[in-house]
């Protein structure tokens, strides 16, 4: 039984190159979803209301192409229910409701900090579970993806620390890593597409009965917001925060997952970081720090020291 723990949780293919990009690709779509998001919501949505719309428009977006590829197949997905409502339920909604529930406690940069404490979570799950130490090329690689997490997104100044956002942030630390276990496992029966689609609409539907019971606020402006100086349609906003920074983001991340294995590509995901404060940049006129710089190149020194030992691994 101990030697099947690690097909279990987690798929372990060679590293490839194609998988690197399709990673960094996921996190720069992943990442453009602040810029899209900010002028929905400074023109008066809140959080609840712009996920779950983001959410339900992916999913009905994704729906046509899914129910084409499921023609005469409907049974791959009544035989992986499973893992279709866990990544729905953990790694869409509980992780987008705990990160929110900690922004409301905590400044946004230590919510973030939390939320991607998952790769340290995957990696000593991995520990636990296979009870083999990681080697050091991973835990220097977690330290210094870590270290570069912390200068990119600044935490300057007195930072308050309330024990409930905490853990609320370290509750969207846990959805995020049961997204990339979910993701990363190999499964021929179960398109990325399907994953996400199935996934998204599970999502939603959590999103809005939490709406509907009043833990979260659900509030929508429908009028002319403000995007990189421009007056833009609400829907202009929210149409890239669908299409870019979810459909995208979300099938292209489901097929690095499975590409790389869990671990790998939970460390590639700490770019979305970075991705978030250059699009911030480009976008919005918000000027990356030297500092955030400076945070960004230990990220990906981390990443390639974590893709070092996985080359290791199966060489």
């Amino acid at each position: 039984m101990a030697s099947t723990a690690p097909v279990t949780l987690q798929a372990t293919p060679r590293p490839s190159l194609r998988g690197i990009w399709i990673a960094l690709f996921s996190s720069a779509v992943f990442g453009i979803s602040g810029s899209f998001a900010k002028p929905l919501l400074e023109a008066g949505w809140t959080s609840g209301a712009a996920v779950g719309a983001r959410m339900s428009g992916a999913a009905l977006v994704l729906l046509i192409p899914t129910l084409f590829m499921l023609r005469g197949r409907w049974g791959s997905v009544l035989a992986n229910w499973r893992p279709i409502l866990l990544f729905g339920v953990f790694g869409v909604g509980i992780c987008q409701f705990a990160y929110f529930q900690a922004v409301e406690r905590l400044s946004v940069g230590v919510a973030l900090l939390l939320e991607y404490l998952a790769p340290v979570l995957i990696v000593l799950t991995l520990w636990v579970r296979t009870r083999r130490r990681p080697r050091g090329l991973t835990i220097a690689g977690a330290a210094l993806s870590l270290g570069g997490l912390v200068l990119v997104l600044d935490l300057t100044g007195a930072q308050r620390v309330d024990p409930v956002g905490v853990l609320w942030g370290l509750g969207a630390a846990v959805g995020l890593a049961v997204y990339f276990f979910i993701t990363a496992k190999a499964n021929d029966t179960l398109p990325p597409l399907v994953l996400a689609t199935g996934g998204l609409f599970v999502g939603a539907v959590l999103m809005l009965l939490l709406g509907a019971a009043r833990l979260l606020p659900m509030r929508a402006v429908f009028g002319q917001v403000e995007f990189s100086g421009f007056a833009l349609p609400w829907w202009a906003a929210l149409g890239g925060l669908v299409l870019m920074a979810t459909v995208l983001a979300y099938v292209s991340g489901i097929m690095a997952a499975r590409a790389l294995g869990t671990k790998l590509a939970s460390f590639v995901s700490l770019t979305e970081v970075l991705f978030a404060v250059l699009w911030a940049w480009l976008l919005l006129q918000e000027l990356p720090a030297a500092i955030q710089l400076l945070g960004g190149a230990l990220i990906v020194l981390g990443v390639l020291l974590v893709r070092a030992d996985e080359l290791r691994s199966v060489g």
